[in-house]
């Protein structure tokens, strides 16, 4: 059968013909792995960052999966074993006594899956999952930290030196610790949330909250309107 659009268009109109459409949503993004004290689950990763002049420095880290804590960060000129081994000991000396080892998850790199990473972990205090290998889950948690890092505060500076990079990610993960709260928290900072410390915070902002509404509507009402020539 041929038609001419003028055609549908009358018949469609006529006849009330509609094609059933549903409407397709994006898929809503899937909560990750969750852990239920500080230091049961830690990510580590790496990323590269580049210099103005082309040079390459891979910032490892690992980060607490309740906490949101960077527990452990080291920037290098090379991408080497050793430098993921010196993250996790220091990282390991900041846990929590547990009966139990905890759960490391991390990428299946090289950086990763080597024998000195091994014998680091054969001492018992670490045990290693790769991510999206032998679980479904990925390593978004310590990835996230590396958008947060670079497009808020890496990327705003020179990058000229290693040594200017190394302070500011000393600097940055010095705040994302100890200043800046999470948004997954309700006021409270990674340190407060690692160390037990945030149980008042969300009452003390709320109080703030309520004392600052207070002061304002008084003030307002304590305002006098100017007079006004006729």
């Amino acid at each position: 059968m041929f038609a001419a659009p003028a055609t549908w268009a009358r018949l469609i109109r006529e006849r009330g013909w509609r094609r059933p459409r549903q409407r397709v949503y994006p898929a809503s993004p899937k909560e990750g792995i969750r852990a239920t004290k500080p230091g049961e689950l830690l990510h580590i990763d790496v990323t590269i960052i580049k210099l103005i002049d082309g040079t390459r420095a891979y910032l490892h880290a690992v980060i607490d999966n309740f906490s949101r804590r960077i527990l452990a960060w080291k920037l290098a000129p090379s991408l080497a074993p050793g430098t993921t081994c010196q993250v996790l000991i220091e990282a390991g000396e900041q846990l929590p006594d547990r009966s139990e080892p905890a759960t490391l998850y991390a990428d299946s790199g090289v950086e990763n899956v080597n024998g000195e990473v091994d014998d680091l972990l054969s001492l018992g205090k670490l045990r290693r999952v790769l991510a999206q290998v032998e679980v479904s889950f990925s390593n978004s948690m310590i990835e996230a930290f590396w958008r947060s890092l670079k497009s808020n505060w890496i990327y705003i500076h020179q990058l000229d030196s290693f040594a200017a990079l190394e302070r500011l990610v000393s600097f940055y993960v010095a705040e994302h610790n100890t200043a800046l709260p999470h948004a997954t928290f309700r006021g409270q900072t990674p340190d407060e949330i690692y160390f037990g410390r945030g149980d008042l915070v969300p009452e003390q902002l709320a109080e703030a909250k309520r004392l600052a509404r207070q002061a304002r509507l008084e003030t307002n009402r304590n305002l006098s309107c100017a007079h006004v020539p006729d």
